[in-house]
């Protein structure tokens, strides 16, 4: 079997706990609150060395934290997520250990056990995916998209939605702004059943969650664009400022107001065209990440009376194609599709 490498020296804590907020991980990049549903294993994954801490009282910090775990001189990094606007820490963080086996350790170690200077025990769990992980290893070709979720839904509601209907579900997630802290309205349901994946997927479109009807749709794995961090869902552009959306099985009733209204929920339009008797448009966004956002909310969303197919489209530079840049546009996503 393989032999760990013994950990680095003890100073690499140096610069992660001096005086002041440490530096955050450098893939602190969008992450999500919960913990997994119990006795994940580590999502059966035997390279899994993060665990997730929950319960942190409000003053808890990473000084804390490593008091508690860096003593095995085993921990890699910690981090206690914290709102963006206010500062606060949300309640919980991760601890990454060098190895499966000294997260494991400490989870068997500390669980249950008196935090330091509380009366309350260690809430622990595996992390749900890794700090360094992106967003493409928690959809799985087992989830299903769900949107249109109310403010209030959690992990947890979401969660017990769909378990009291199928035996196989194994875990919800919604997706939390890292920059509010708030919920973006959409989340992901994973099965461990394709028969109940495909019966949810029709049974469970417009069911009530808290205040709101939810509407289900595939999930598009988010593949990783470059090496920049961020994650674009479905075909990989290769282009991080790509920032134009296609949408295809357009309903030709629908006019370009309509679908400016329809994806203007995803943040500022800079442009929406309709070519002349083609079922398909195009939605060019301001910011890229609203575009992201518009590409993995509102695939196969019914627009009119049809559901959409996104995908991204090619808007090329317009220094390189000039004053016919709009028209050319246009033509070479004809051509593409």
């Amino acid at each position: 079997s393989m032999v760990a490498a013994p950990p680095p020296p003890p100073p690499q804590f140096a610069k992660h706990y001096a005086p002041g907020p440490p530096p955050p991980p450098a893939a602190a990049g969008r992450r999500t609150p919960t913990p997994p549903a119990a006795g994940s294993g580590g999502n059966g994954c035997e390279e899994n060395k993060t665990i997730w801490v929950g319960d942190l009282q409000y003053w808890m910090d990473e000084n804390y934290l490593h008091n508690c775990f860096g003593p095995s001189g085993e921990v890699v990094t910690i981090k206690v997520i914290r709102n963006r606007q206010t500062g606060q820490s949300e309640g919980y963080g991760f601890v990454e250990f060098f190895s499966h086996a000294s997260a494991d350790k400490a989870l068997q170690n500390f669980t249950g056990h008196v935090m330091p200077n509380t009366d309350r025990a260690f809430k622990l769990n595996w992390a749900s995916y890794s700090m360094g992980e992106k967003r493409s290893e928690v959809v799985s070709d087992h989830s299903i998209f769900v949107g249109d979720l109310a403010a209030d839904v959690t992990d947890e509601m979401l969660m017990e939605l769909f378990a009291s209907k199928y035996r196989s579900v194994k875990g919800a997630k919604v997706i939390i702004d890292a920059n509010t802290g708030r919920s973006r309205g959409y989340g992901f349901v994973r099965f461990g059943d394709d028969t109940d994946k495909a019966h949810a997927m029709t049974e469970m479109n417009g069911v009530y969650c808290s205040t709101r009807p939810i509407r289900v749709g595939p999930a598009t794995p988010r593949r990783t664009s470059g090496d920049s961090g961020s994650s674009t869902p479905g075909h990989s552009d290769g282009d991080s400022n790509n920032r134009t959306v296609y949408v295809g099985g357009l309903d030709p009733n629908v006019s370009e107001d309509e679908l400016r209204k329809s994806f203007a929920k995803y943040g500022d339009v800079a442009s929406v065209k309709i070519p002349l008797g083609k079922q398909c448009g195009f939605v060019q966004y301001v910011n890229r990440t609203d575009a992201e956002e518009a590409l993995q909310g509102l695939n196969g969303a019914v627009i009119g009376k049809q559901a959409v197919r996104l995908s991204w489209g090619r808007s090329p530079s317009h220094k390189q194609f000039g004053k016919f840049g709009s028209n050319l546009w246009m033509t070479i996503n004809l051509d593409v599709l």
